[in-house]
């Protein structure tokens, strides 16, 4: 896709496989429908406003959220109703938004191939940028009615409290490991959940699979930011599109890091030396990568991630099998095992 962010949207291409032709050619209109919506939304009477909300929109991204909530609609008996489309712009503009605060929170340089927003403007207006997307999503959200209102609370309050919690040194006592899950759930989980809700609750699906595809999405969504922090570690900048390492040189800790520490062989002991040490300088930050990359801790954390994936996948037996549950399977897969 165009990084430049006065650019429309390109045609859209569906994140998974999806095997049956009739599903994906659905699913591929509607999210071309969304596409095209989401730059609309995204449009402020003040240009200046526009150019910077389409930024981080305009540098692409997998879409998973927006494509989930059209999936999971496929489960009722409305997948085409204007509300669906509606939520999914409104996870999407969420998504979106938290980038922008995200990039200032990591000093990040890069966000999808592109310039962060902090880095193209300044702190101030990426701040800002990101809290007029949230007022947009807001908007949108209020057309849903007051049930997607309450939701739409609900999630924002989760995954601005994982954020926090994310930068909050675990208490005394307290598992690192269990701090780090409860940050993942919130900051990534809650929105992903949310996405597989919206679809199933507006897409007409009865209360039991509402349920079951609302656990789901919070599986996947843990699944997709564990699996986003071992890419980190474990990517370049060429293949991820971010700055490997940010989570490290942050000290902000992840599923691989929290699995080497764990570690009681004395082979480990200068990585755990250097994950004590402030990791700003290039050439330590550069040793502690290589070492990570080489430790067993993470082929320890991809088969974590895997295990929640199916975990994931074993709910959604409330769905018959078809094309819609075998798509299904194939994103928590897909989510548990990308490279990018």
């Amino acid at each position: 896709m165009s990084t430049d962010p006065s650019a429309g949207p390109s045609p859209a291409e569906l994140a998974l496989p999806i095997v049956d032709d009739a599903l994906a050619a659905r699913l591929r209109e509607r999210m071309a429908a969304v596409e095209t919506a989401l730059f609309e939304h995204a449009s402020s009477r003040a240009p200046y406003v526009t150019e910077a909300a389409r930024h981080l929109l305009a540098a692409g991204g997998k879409r998973f959220r927006p494509l989930l909530v059209l999936l999971a609609a496929e489960a009722g008996d409305r997948p085409d109703a204007e509300e669906v489309r509606t939520a999914a712009c409104v996870v999407e503009i969420t998504h979106v938004g938290s980038l922008y605060h995200d990039d200032v929170m990591d000093e990040a340089a890069l966000r999808r191939g592109s310039d962060s927003a902090n880095s193209r403007y300044d702190n101030l207006v990426a701040i800002l940028t990101g809290d007029w997307l949230f007022a947009k999503s807001s908007e949108l959200t209020a057309a849903l009615g007051p049930e997607a209102v309450r939701i739409q609370a609900e999630t924002f309050t989760r995954l601005v409290e994982g954020q926090i919690l994310e930068t909050v040194e675990p208490g005394p006592g307290e598992d690192p490991l269990a701090h780090y899950l409860e940050v993942v759930a919130g900051k990534t989980g809650s929105l992903i959940a949310t996405s597989a809700r919206y679809g199933a609750l507006f897409g007409g699906a009865s209360p039991e699979v509402v349920a079951a595809l609302t656990e789901y999405g919070e599986l996947v969504g843990t699944a997709f930011q564990l699996s986003d922090d071992i890419l980190d570690i474990a990517s370049d900048s060429a293949e991820s599109g971010k700055t490997p390492g940010t989570d490290l040189r942050e000290g902000v800790p992840t599923l691989p890091v929290l699995m080497a520490k764990a570690s009681t062989d004395p082979a480990d002991a200068r990585l755990l030396e250097l994950l004590s040490l402030d990791l700003d300088d290039d050439a330590l930050h550069a040793e502690v990568l290589d070492l990570l990359r080489k430790h067993p801790a993470m082929d320890e954390a991809r088969a974590y991630v895997v295990a929640r994936a199916q975990e994931a996948k074993q709910l959604l037996t409330v769905l018959p099998e078809g094309s819609v549950r075998s798509a299904l399977e194939t994103f928590a897969d897909v989510v548990a095992t990308r490279t990018a």
